[in-house]
């Protein structure tokens, strides 16, 4: 048995290249561009929900001329009452980074509409999310009513659930009972969150439509499986505002 010294040892290994890292970034595939979606929560004090939401319907121009809108929401239900919830569009992050020092510098917006309202905002939230892979976010063709479903998962990412998922929501689409308008996976903010965005023509058509899924075979063994990697599930049913984008 040959034994080496711990100083030639040490020499060899001083010697050899240092190991390399060769996990990828995220723990599953992403979309290819840096576009990402910001979702906005605003809780705001009783009473004060249809006065801030008639300031922002009279401001909404100012604050889209530096980025995209893509929705805006009162909370109906789901969790606490007097929520406004929006979505916002980005580039990338220099964009972001952008558009608030723009907004900061914006004499208008600031007194206008910021400046007045702060004090009707009782607590705000902020996540950055992206589209998942395999989903383009969709307009529906006419007015409606939106449900946000937010599943907490496993720690693990895409790698470990993304494939169970995903086949939980093709099988809602594929048999009709549920229009989808987008699969959002958060970057900042609780992590192994997944959002679901989904339309309705009605309350009542999204109820008859729930009551049919869950009486599908299919469905059910598609969200058996999935429900394996599933931490915790929350439902928020969203009525669009009149200058939401979506409707």
């Amino acid at each position: 048995m040959l034994v080496l010294r711990s100083g030639l040892t040490r020499a060899l290994a001083a010697r050899m290249p240092a190991p390399q890292v060769c996990s990828s970034f995220a723990s599953g595939p992403r979309q290819n561009d840096g576009t990402f979606y910001e979702f906005r929560t605003y809780s705001l004090k009783p009473s004060k929900m249809n006065e801030f939401l008639e300031n922002f319907k009279k401001n909404v121009h100012l604050r889209t001329a530096h980025s995209e809108l893509v929705g805006y929401w009162n909370v109906e239900f789901g969790g606490r009452l007097n929520k406004a919830f929006h979505i916002w569009k980005y580039d990338n992050f220099a964009h972001r980074t952008e558009v608030r020092k723009a907004l900061a510098k914006d004499r208008e917006w600031q007194e206008q509409f910021l400046i007045p309202n702060l004090a009707l905002i009782d607590k705000q939230e902020s996540e950055v999310t992206y589209l998942v892979p395999w989903c383009k976010l969709e307009k529906p063709a006419k007015e409606g009513v939106y449900e946000l479903v937010t599943f907490q998962m496993k720690p693990g990412g895409p790698a470990l659930w993304g494939d169970a998922f995903k086949r939980v929501i093709h099988a809602h689409i594929s048999l009709g009972y549920s229009k989808l308008v987008g699969v959002f996976h958060t970057e900042y903010g609780a992590l192994n969150r997944v959002h679901v965005l989904w339309w309705s023509e009605s309350a009542d058509s999204r109820a008859a439509g729930r009551l049919q899924s869950h009486e599908d075979p299919r469905v059910v063994a598609a969200v058996r499986e999935s429900a394996n990697y599933l931490v915790s599930q929350q439902n928020m049913f969203l009525i669009p505002t009149s200058f939401s984008p979506l409707k």
